[in-house]
Parts: structure tokens; C-alpha cells; sequence
């Protein structure tokens, strides 16, 4: 069996080197890691995780909270791209990720106790009801907890600006001439809170006054809740000029209403979405949206995790706010 003296040997550095490489430390030249990488891949070195596992205390496992209210699972372009990236900055560090419900086969537990009995090191949580009762008990343990797009006390978050990319989409509509403004929120939420307040301060801002008709609600990724909030619009004496959707998915059912109505986007009415998500980028008229940073958002979340685990006497708590980017389609005309 090729042990780590056999790779060091080989490519003329110290065991503890060799060590360092394979366990994802960043104090090493990117040279020598990948010199030491393509030395232990090409002599069949595997590690023993059993050993490390007894050596360090720690499973190597990260455990991912993701309840989808809507089940659209992985379908969710905007989260499947962030996990994605979450497990591959995690893998750098030698970690595995396992998905962590309220149920051990048939039995009921809190997620807490799944934790506990997965022996997880720590905790991402990426898409849950937040204010659950199980939730808030795993967010306030004495585990390693990093939260996506939520604050909670002495708790690393990471969050997406949803502020300041609501303020530009509004911004860019109001430049291109528009002042009647709608728009379809999501469902309550801290992200939709966060969208709202940027929606609002950026109407002060420009001194807009929004009509309470022009604000409606639906579900996020749910086209036909969208579809039925977009009729209603329509169908008001004086029809928005712009609609703002809550995400790029839901606007399937914003564009099934305005097809219905016998308009076309963007000459007779404009649309604006948000996610960035790739179909908002093919399809025809290209939509204009607010690209979130799913590559950012997801490493940063694994980092700020296993950073929590292996350093637990230094790293901080601390709120980390990933930007997006204004992507212009073409469906916002130039009034």
C-alpha cells in the first residue's frame, strides 16, 4: 500500500507536506500541490478514512439542510447550482456532503438528532422554513453552522445582496423610461423581505409612487401561482408598463398570461426576472434579469464551514454578502 512517505520520497518533499496537500490546507505553493496530487493519483495512493476519522475526531461529512416547499428538488436551477459548487469546494478539503431530514428510515427525529446520529462535523443550511422549531433548535446547538440567505445569532451567513439587486433592476427600468412599475413578489420570506426593501428605496429614491395594485404575490418557482398574479395585473384599467418577477422560473407563467392577452414583450409590455438562471439566457426575446452568484455563494458556504470546524478558536461569526450582476436581455423597451 503507498503510504505518504512513499510520496513524499517521490516527489522530494516532507511527510508533513504530503499531509498538508491532502487535506486541503491552503500554506502550500499551488505548484507543490499539484505535483503531490498528480504523484499520489498516478502511485494509487488512497487514504484511510477510518484513521483520519480517529486521528482528527471529525467524520469528514458536512450535512446539507434542503427542504424544498415547492419539490422541485434539483430542477431548482438556482440551488443546484449552488450545491454544486458547495460540494466542490468541499471535496477540496477532503470533505463528503450527506442531505439531513427530519426521519432516520421510519422513525421521526428532529434534524438535530439526525446529526448526531450521522456524526455530522457541521451544518449548511441552504433551503429550509427557518423559524421551524427543529431548524431553530439545530441553528442554536453547539454545532457548525453556516446559514444561506437567513441571519441568525453568532451564525455565519452568506447572502446574496438581494437589496441592491432589486435597486438596480428597478434603476434600470426607470432609465429606460418606465414609471409604471409592478411587481410579483415570493412568498414571505427574509430574501423576499430583503427584495421588497430594495424595490421600495429605490421608488424613493427616484421618486416613484408605486400603486398598491401594482404589488402582488406568488409562489417562487411556481409558474401557474404566477400566471394568475400576471392576469391580475392585466386586467387593471391601467396596466403596469414594466412587471418585475420574483424569479426567472416563475416567469413561464408570466408570459403564458401576456401571450393569453394578446400582447407581445417587450412592445406592448415589459418583463424583468431575477436568478439569471441559464433558460432566462436562451430563450426568445432573451430575458432581462439579475444574475445571483451561485458559484461564489456555494464555495464561500462550504469554506466558511469547514473553517468553523477545523479552526473553532479563531473563525468568527460573520454576515458575508455575495454580489450579482444585471444581465440585459431584451425585454425591456425603450419607452
Amino acid at each position: 500500500m503507498v503510504s505518504l512517505k512513499d510520496i513524499a520520497n517521490h516527489c522530494g518533499v516532507s511527510v508533513a507536506t504530503v499531509s498538508k496537500v491532502l487535506n486541503g490546507h491552503s500554506d502550500i505553493g499551488e505548484a507543490t500541490r499539484k505535483r503531490v496530487l498528480v504523484a499520489a493519483m498516478e502511485m494509487g495512493y488512497t487514504a484511510n478514512a477510518a484513521a483520519r476519522a480517529l486521528k482528527t475526531n471529525r467524520s469528514y461529512n458536512l450535512g446539507i439542510v434542503f427542504t424544498d416547499l415547492q419539490n422541485s428538488g434539483f430542477m431548482h436551477e438556482y440551488f443546484a447550482s449552488m450545491l454544486n459548487y458547495f460540494r466542490i469546494e468541499a471535496e477540496k478539503f477532503g470533505y463528503d456532503i450527506c442531505f439531513i431530514n427530519n426521519r432516520v428510515g421510519q422513525q421521526k427525529q428532529t434534524y438535530l438528532q439526525h446529526v448526531l446520529y450521522r456524526g455530522i462535523d457541521g451544518v449548511a443550511l441552504i433551503c429550509a422554513d427557518f423559524q421551524d422549531p427543529d431548524i431553530l433548535e439545530l441553528a442554536s446547538s453547539k454545532l457548525p453552522i453556516v446559514a444561506l440567505d437567513h441571519v441568525y445569532n453568532n451564525r455565519t451567513s452568506v447572502l446574496s445582496d438581494n437589496v441592491r439587486g432589486m435597486m438596480e433592476l428597478v434603476r434600470f427600468v426607470y432609465e429606460k423610461g418606465h414609471r409604471k412599475i409592478a411587481y410579483i413578489h415570493g412568498n414571505a420570506t427574509a430574501v423576499t423581505e430583503n427584495r421588497m426593501t430594495g424595490f421600495y428605496k429605490a421608488c424613493e429614491e427616484l421618486q416613484l409612487t408605486i400603486p398598491d395594485a401594482y404589488i402582488r404575490a406568488c409562489e417562487y418557482h411556481e409558474p401557474a401561482s404566477c400566471h394568475e398574479a400576471t392576469k391580475e395585473l392585466l386586467a387593471l384599467k391601467e396596466r403596469p408598463s414594466c412587471i418585475l418577477f420574483s424569479d426567472d422560473y416563475a416567469y413561464i407563467g408570466g408570459i403564458r398570461a401576456i401571450n393569453e392577452a394578446g400582447l407581445k414583450v417587450p412592445d406592448d409590455i415589459s418583463v424583468v426576472g431575477y436568478d439569471g438562471i441559464h433558460m432566462a439566457k436562451v430563450m426568445s426575446p432573451r430575458l432581462t434579469t439579475w444574475e445571483q452568484n451561485t458559484k461564489d455563494l456555494g464555495r464561500i458556504a462550504a469554506e466558511k464551514l469547514i473553517e468553523r470546524i477545523e479552526k473553532p478558536r479563531t473563525a468568527m461569526p460573520e454576515q458575508i454578502i455575495v454580489q450579482g450582476r444585471l444581465l440585459e436581455g431584451e425585454t425591456v423597451r425603450q419607452l
